[in-house]
């Protein structure tokens, strides 16, 4: 339970530019894969963005042999954030002066199976927010339900088995992000949402924890299918999660890019649509070319 509490902030989400003649070439890019090669004529290095579930873990990857090779050639991971001893979501949680009213969120039930989660967990359940109950439970379903998570796992999500791959090959590893920023999405994505639709949503996905349902597994099997369409001509329709972190991220990205071969694991939404980071990087000419991992 501890491990789990350390990563489940890292957010799955799926220069806002208008659709243009460089854009529109992306169309003829193969979506089947997970993983791009980056080049730019300017530039000697050769990078890769890798597009992760961040629910799965180490037999997913172990799975993709290209993919570790071209990990393994890299001399940078970049992932979307770091777990930071002190500045780990628990650590920021337990900080706080402020609790929330659960009654108004969880019926006695509800509340009761919650408690029982977090039973063998240093974080203090009172401090989280509705939003980021959500954000457990959803991790919780996904890894637990729908992957089937391996009990002895001593990874916490696929980008933390990648980085823990990184590390054991004397690959340095660096964050786009901080878990206080994270946190601050997952509050911000549903700044003003009624409390009774908090209260719907977590009864909801605890009813699916309890039941094991499988409604929501779709989505698993849709990314281990690789069968994406990218809409690269398509706006992103979350400003939040999606553009602004993109277009931040990208200021980074082109540093690294130019003096280092990257490795980018970033969730897979982050390369689609117009403002994603395979249209980005394309519009300042990079040369961007799938990589089949099946």
């Amino acid at each position: 339970m501890e491990k789990f509490i350390l990563a489940f902030l890292t957010i799955i989400s799926f220069v806002n530019t208008a659709a243009s003649k460089e854009s529109a070439q992306l169309d003829t890019l193969e979506t089947n894969t997970v993983l791009y090669k980056v080049t730019h004529p300017d530039f000697q290095y050769v990078s890769y963005l890798f597009g992760t579930h961040h629910a799965l873990g180490k037999p997913f990857f172990d799975s993709l042999k290209q993919a570790e090779g071209a990990l393994l050639a890299s001399d940078l991971l970049i992932k979307e954030n770091l777990n930071i001893p002190g500045h780990l979501a628990v650590d920021i949680i337990n900080k706080r002066s402020v609790e929330t009213k659960w009654k108004k969120f969880l019926d006695k039930e509800d509340h009761q199976f919650v408690l029982d989660l977090f039973s063998t967990s240093d974080l203090d359940f009172d401090k989280m927010t509705p939003a980021e109950l959500f954000a457990f439970l959803g991790r919780w379903y996904k890894e637990e339900v729908c992957v089937g998570k391996e009990t002895t796992a001593n990874y916490f999500s696929l980008d933390d088995y990648i980085a823990s791959k990184a590390r054991e090959n004397n690959i340095a590893v660096v964050g786009l992000e901080t878990t206080e920023e994270q946190l601050r999405l997952i509050n911000g994505d549903v700044a003003g949402m009624p409390r009774k639709v908090h209260k719907r949503r977590l009864s909801g996905m605890i009813a699916r924890i309890k039941s094991e349902s499988r409604e929501l597994c779709w989505e698993i099997e849709w990314y281990r299918n690789m069968d994406y369409n990218f809409e690269f001509n398509h706006p992103c329709q979350n400003a939040l999660v999606l553009l602004n972190r993109n277009d931040k991220w990208m200021i980074d990205l082109q540093a690294y890019l130019k003096t280092q071969n990257c490795f980018v694991v970033v969730g897979l939404s982050h390369l689609m649509f117009e403002c994603g980071l395979i249209s980005q990087l394309h519009n300042l000419g990079y040369t961007i070319t799938s990589v089949p991992v099946k």
